[in-house]
């Protein structure tokens, strides 16, 4: 894995015509939520085509991209032609792949981008996938990549995905790798979870059942929460274990995490609700307002009344 601590990464996408916006989507939304939920330009994102003219997707999106393949630089290229791909496979993008790699640290190849990176030589001696569609002949066509059936491979600085629902689990990946298994947590609930705000379902990517159902208990006392060692006596275990595990597989303490999913449904309900901070604090389980804007101001730099001012800004 590389070193992904810089603290604005910048994704450059090269589209097609024809690509998927299903795809496109569940790369860049991640990105876009991971910004929204810190607070900080984690990352950045610029589209562009071969030539710079707008480009269509296999639905029939159009994108004007920034630019034209060339005049682009920045820490990650992610090539996306999906259909028609072998349309593409010529000596000029070849050239200008291999070009493009001199001004990225990492490439990527997603959904049938893979075909053109290997077709410039850009994965040889590497793990990669494709579309799994594709993967036979991608096998064949190229002998000196390790062609695998996995979701997406992560080899040095090389990045492959088989298609538009990993694309998601490739961003979750980069997102939990970069600043944690909590914010990538986050995203995966702000993106995929249905319900009410109450609801606070926080899609696990973890195996470990104990600290899930930890998490299933601190979801469900988020308006009265209870001790640690209380949901320890719940589980039938000790407390102990309970901060072993939860350090080892989330990188922050059980009071830590419980107080963070009691304040990120605090800041939800700031901005998704003309609820009182009065009321708010009693539904995140805090005695009155005042103790919850000082934990509130402690964990994203500001009041939730200010919070809502920011936000209703934002949208206006």
């Amino acid at each position: 894995m590389q070193d992904w601590k810089k603290l604005t990464r910048q994704f450059n996408f090269l589209l097609f015509d024809g690509f998927s916006n299903h795809c496109l989507a569940n790369s860049v939304e991640p990105l876009r939520a991971a910004n929204t939920l810190s607070r900080q330009a984690l990352y950045a994102w610029r589209f562009y085509s071969p030539d710079g003219q707008a480009v269509h997707s296999s639905s029939g999106l159009q994108v004007t991209p920034h630019g034209a393949l060339g005049k682009e630089s920045g820490d990650v290229l992610v090539v996306m032609p999906s259909y028609g791909f072998l349309g593409l496979d010529t000596a000029p993008i070849s050239r200008a792949l291999r070009a493009a790699a001199k001004r990225h640290a990492i490439l990527a190849g997603l959904d049938t981008g893979s075909w053109l990176l290997a077709r410039a030589g850009l994965l040889d001696d590497r793990r990669a996938t494709i579309h799994w569609d594709e993967l036979s002949r991608f096998e064949e066509t190229f002998p000196n990549i390790d062609a695998v059936q996995e979701r997406f491979v992560i080899d040095g600085n090389r990045i492959t995905c088989s298609g538009a629902m990993a694309a998601f689990d490739l961003a979750d990946a980069l997102i939990r790798a970069d600043h944690g298994p909590l914010l990538s947590m986050e995203v995966a609930h702000l993106l995929m979870t249905r319900g009410t705000p109450q609801s606070y379902a926080l899609p696990m990517k973890s195996e470990d059942t104990l600290v899930n159902r930890v998490l299933g208990i601190m979801q469900s006392t988020i308006e009265s929460p209870i001790r640690i060692q209380d949901i320890a006596r719940r589980l039938g275990c000790s407390q102990k274990k309970i901060e072993t595990r939860v350090q080892s597989e989330l990188g922050t303490t059980p009071r830590a995490l419980y107080r963070r999913l009691r304040l990120n449904l605090a800041r939800k309900l700031t901005t998704e609700t003309d609820q009182s901070v009065a009321e708010i604090a009693s539904r995140c389980g805090y005695d009155n307002a005042s103790a919850m804007t000082r934990a509130f101001r402690a964990e994203f730099g500001q009041t939730p009344t200010a919070f809502r001012v920011q936000a209703t800004s934002a949208h206006s």
